[in-house]
C-alpha cells in the first residue's frame, strides 16, 4: 500500500499507484498493479528458509492501508499477537515512504530502524523497486522477508496453525479453497483493485470501465449476502476480511477521492449492515482508524487532492447502530471463541474510532 519508491513513484500492496505528481509519470496508461517483489513464504517447515517461529518476526503495517490491514485482522482473529509483534507506521509518509514517526525517537522500538525501507536494503541493497506494507522483517537480522500481501493472511491461516489461540477461527476452510478462491478473485479484480483502478485512472473511458466494474461486483456481492450472514455461510473466513477492508474504506475515501461514487455504502442494505456487522465483530473493527485511512489518502495522494486538506466527513456513529444480521443465524466465530481483549499498545486512538 501506498509505497513511494525511489523515483516517487506510489506503490500500493506492491503495484504502482501514483503519488504527488505522480499521474504525469504515468501519462494516459491505465492503472496496473505489479506483483510483490519478495514473495518468500514463512511456513512450517521452513521450505523457503523462513521456518514458522514465535518471536522471531515483525509484520510492519500502516492501519491505513487496506493490504496491511488483511494482517492486522488475521493476526489478530488468530491470536498470533505474542508470536508475531507489530510495528505501525505513520499514515503519512515522507520522500523515503513508510516511516516510525509514531514510535519515540522516530525508530522503530524492535528493529532500531526509521524507515521501513532499512529493511528492504537489508535484504537487497539498491533494490530500486517500492516500499510496500505489509510487510515481514526477520527480526535477528533486520531484513525483509515478504512483503507478499496476497500470501502472508492465508500463510497465517494454514503455516502458522501451530501457533494459533485456541477457538481460532478457520479463515481458509479446504473444502471451501476453490469456490473461495473465485470469490476472492472478483472481489479482488473488481473491487479491492478496482477502486484504485478509477481513482487513479488516466482518461474517461477507463475511469468509466473501472467505476462500472466496482458497482457490478457490489451489487453481485450485496445479492449473495442477502441471504447469507457471511460470504462463504455461516462463519467469518478470508473472503470476508477481503471485501471488509475495503468496505470499510469506501464512504471515507473511495467515494470522493477515488470517484466511485454511483452510490455510498450506507445507500446499499445489505452491504452496510455486513459491513457494521464485521466491524462490531472483535478483530475487525478494533483495528481500523479512519484517522489514519483519512489522513494517508488525502495528504500523501497530493496528484488527486493538492490541496491536502482531510474532509470532516463522514459521520462514523452508524458503525455502531444495530445491523441484525444476527438474524440469518451462524456466528462469526463457528464453534471457536471471540479473541481477547486488544493489547494496550495496539488500541486504536480515540480518533481513529467512531
Amino acid at each position: 500500500m501506498a509505497a513511494s519508491d525511489r523515483t516517487g513513484q506510489e506503490k500500493d500492496g506492491g503495484a504502482d499507484a501514483p503519488r504527488g505528481e505522480g499521474n504525469s509519470a504515468y501519462g494516459r496508461k491505465p492503472f496496473k498493479r505489479s506483483r510483490s517483489h519478495f514473495a518468500d513464504r514463512i511456513t512450517a517447515d521452513g521450505r523457503d528458509g523462513w521456518p514458522v517461529e514465535a518471536g522471531r518476526y515483525r509484520l510492519v503495517v500502516s492501519r491505513a492501508c487496506p493490504w496491511a490491514s488483511r494482517a492486522l485482522i488475521s493476526r489478530r482473529l488468530l491470536g498470533l499477537e505474542d508470536a508475531i509483534s507489530l510495528a505501525v507506521a505513520d499514515p503519512v509518509q515522507d520522500d523515503r515512504s513508510w516511516r516510525f514517526t509514531l514510535d519515540p525517537g522516530g525508530r522503530d522500538p524492535v528493529l532500531g530502524i526509521r524507515y521501513l525501507a532499512e529493511a528492504y536494503d537489508a535484504r537487497q541493497t539498491g533494490y530500486p523497486g517500492g516500499v510496500s506494507v505489509p510487510a515481514v522483517v526477520d527480526v535477528p537480522t533486520g531484513r525483509l522477508v515478504t512483503n507478499d500481501y496476497q500470501r502472508i493472511t492465508l500463510d497465517f491461516a494454514t503455516e502458522w496453525r501451530g501457533l494459533h489461540r485456541a477457538g481460532a477461527p478457520d479463515l481458509y476452510p479446504e473444502a471451501l479453497r476453490e469456490e473461495m478462491d473465485e470469490v476472492m478473485e472478483g472481489i479482488y479484480r473488481d473491487v479491492n483493485n478496482g477502486v484504485y483502478r478509477a481513482g487513479f485512472a488516466t482518461t474517461q473511458a477507463d475511469y468509466e470501465e473501472a467505476c462500472h466494474a466496482v458497482f457490478t461486483r457490489l451489487a453481485a456481492v450485496s445479492k449473495r449476502l442477502a441471504g447469507r450472514r457471511y460470504l462463504m455461510g455461516e462463519t467469518i473466513t478470508e473472503a470476508d476480511i477481503r471485501l471488509f477492508t475495503t468496505l470499510v474504506r469506501f464512504d471515507p475515501v473511495y467515494h470522493g477521492h477515488f470517484k466511485c461514487n454511483l452510490y455510498k455504502l450506507t445507500e446499499d442494505p445489505v452491504l452496510w449492515a455486513y459491513a457494521r456487522d464485521l466491524y462490531q465483530t472483535p478483530g475487525f473493527g478494533d483495528t481500523v482508524d479512519f484517522d489514519h485511512i483519512k489522513r494517508h489518502y488525502y495528504q500523501v495522494h497530493t496528484g488527486l487532492n493538492p490541496t491536502g486538506i482531510v474532509p470532516l466527513g463522514p459521520d462514523l456513529s452508524g458503525w455502531l447502530t444495530a445491523h441484525h444480521r444476527e438474524e440469518f443465524g451462524g456466528g462469526p466465530f463457528g464453534e471457536g471463541t471471540p479473541p481477547g481483549p486488544v493489547r494496550a499498545d495496539e488500541e486504536v486512538p480515540a480518533a481513529g474510532r467512531p
